[in-house]
């Protein structure tokens, strides 16, 4: 079991690691957090996109300290290929990335902290909008 309840998305990452003050006294509150995987090479993607990719990296890994990072598994895939299918069939896609993150999630008991209001499309998942 983890020792926390929440999982960031990409975009509250980015927040927090752009200076936005209210998500990072929130983050202070609680007992901890948790990114994904996916999450992590959503960050990599940003790194290696910008110039500065030296200071960009330092910062991420200064920031992946503080927080557990969860691999996925079987089940994970397993969660992934169920909420893709049960989204078809609702016909309402979200993207893959976020798909695998919802997985997660779900598979963990975690509140997902995102600002993208297409998660609530997926069945059974718990999160905050920041």
């Amino acid at each position: 079991m983890l020792g926390n309840n929440y999982l960031l998305d990409t975009n509250i990452v980015i927040e927090i690691l752009s200076g936005n003050v209210k998500i990072a006294e929130k983050i202070k509150e609680l007992a901890g957090f948790s990114l994904c995987t996916t999450v992590l090479g959503e960050l990599y993607v940003g790194v290696y996109r910008v110039s500065n990719k030296i200071r960009h990296e330092k910062t991420l890994l200064d920031f992946l300290g503080y927080c557990e990072v969860i691999l996925t598994d079987t089940l994970t895939s397993q969660k992934f290929g169920e909420i893709s299918a049960l989204l078809y069939k609702k016909g309402k896609p979200i993207p893959s990335n976020d798909i695998w993150i919802a997985s997660i999630a779900i598979q963990h008991n975690l509140i997902l902290v995102t600002r993208d209001n297409h998660f609530k499309e997926v069945d059974g998942l718990k999160m905050e909008r920041w």
